[in-house]
């Protein structure tokens, strides 16, 4: 069907990012697999190109935008091409959206230029050991001392802990109210360089092996009380601000993961030969396609409906919670079928289905898992 979702300008933005992925990732995403992220020079180089900047404000470096479809576009361009930009989305797609909306100017004139040329990398820390997707069972601590907080605490889980420049802890800085426990944490921008801030072990994954996931601690660290994000004690508040485009950038990611499935699958079965004949000229790999190429064309059109949504400011939490859920649960079938259509090379790693069907897994727990979000969407149906 045909797709009215990008402009001109968004296609000549593809056109740039679908050259820099074949210069500057294709060749060395082996290696970068192999350490566990990619070297920090690649974010300066994404800097350069503009990307990190593209909806950062013009004052600060960047260019201004404010739409979403441009995070769309690297998100497909990254899929099409089997690889991934590390910690790339943490930075852009969850810790942008805070220091825009709840940054004072001071903040922004100090952090925004070097996020935007890829000198300060950054992250966000929510997830403790033991109390996973439960925030306001947090027991990370932030106590007032002066002019500054003194953060004692850990947390598991964080994508682009690694090479994190700067990192968004969210930590309690007063004890929860009887009536309602999501009171008193207080969001606070953790310079990693502090003394007390310590990058525990990076973290094994089956998945995503590209991207850095780590645990923190922090041992009386000091932040300065001007790097408080916002105000004092909103920060769950804060955080389910954000919620919604969080997991709209996991649906458009998941979306577009399946859609390059489908290629990969697409592909291989024209090349490669049993009995004689090419497994595309089978019935069953020509319905199985069918299928796959159905479910994507459906994820897609919830996917682009829902960011015209967002660029309108009228995406709810349950509207995300959908797009999440379906375009995930789409993601697992697809990937799985057509990972069937490759046999046995689709378990080998230097085909990129392997890599996509490790990747997917993920997708219906981080953001939000599945569980969760039908809570959401049931209790927005009033059930």
């Amino acid at each position: 069907m045909r797709r009215t979702l990008f402009n001109e300008d968004h296609e000549a933005f593809r056109e740039t990012i679908r050259a820099f992925i074949e210069a500057e990732v294709v060749p060395v995403f082996g290696e970068w697999e192999d350490a566990g992220h990619p070297p920090r020079d690649f974010y300066r180089k994404l800097g350069e190109l503009g990307v990190l900047g593209i909806e950062v404000p013009e004052e600060y470096g960047g260019a201004g935008e404010t739409s979403f479809k441009y995070q769309a576009v690297v998100s497909e361009e990254c899929a099409r091409a089997g690889v991934s930009f590390g910690g790339y989305s943490v930075h852009v797609n969850l810790v942008l959206p805070y220091l825009l909306k709840y940054g004072s100017d001071e903040q922004k004139k100090r952090w925004l230029p070097p996020f935007a040329s890829g000198e300060m990398m950054t992250a966000i820390a929510m997830t403790e050991p033991g109390t996973g997707s439960d925030l306001a069972g947090m027991r990370t601590t932030a106590r007032r001392d002066g002019d500054h907080y003194v953060l004692n605490g850990a947390k598991t889980f964080i994508t682009g802990g690694v090479l994190a420049d700067r990192v968004l802890v969210v930590a309690r800085t007063s004890p929860a109210a009887p009536e309602n426990r999501r009171t008193g944490l207080s969001i606070l921008a953790v310079d990693t360089a502090s003394e007390g801030y310590t990058v525990g072990r990076k973290l094994e994954k089956i998945g995503l092996r590209s991207s850095d996931t780590a645990e923190l601690s922090f041992s009386d660290v000091r932040v300065p009380a001007e790097d408080l994000l916002g105000e004092e004690g909103r920060g769950f508040e804060y955080l389910t601000h954000n919620l919604a485009e969080e997991r709209l950038g996991i649906a458009t990611s998941s979306y577009a993961s399946a859609a390059a499935a489908v290629e990969f699958a697409r592909q291989y079965v024209q090349d490669r030969t049993v009995f004689g004949k090419t497994v595309s000229s089978f019935q069953n790999t020509k319905f199985v396609l069918a299928e796959c190429a159905t479910e994507v064309e459906a994820a897609r059109s919830l996917v682009d409906r829902c960011i015209e949504a967002l660029d309108a400011g009228e995406l709810t939490a349950a509207d995300a919670a959908v797009a999440k859920l379906f375009c995930t649960e789409v993601q697992g079938r697809v990937v799985d079928k057509c990972l069937q259509l490759h046999g046995g090379y689709g378990y080998i790693l230097e085909y990129p289905i392997a890599r996509l069907y490790a990747d997917a897994r993920v997708t219906r727990i981080y953001g939000g898992t599945s569980e969760v979000l039908k809570t959401i969407i049931a209790k927005d149906l009033q059930v």
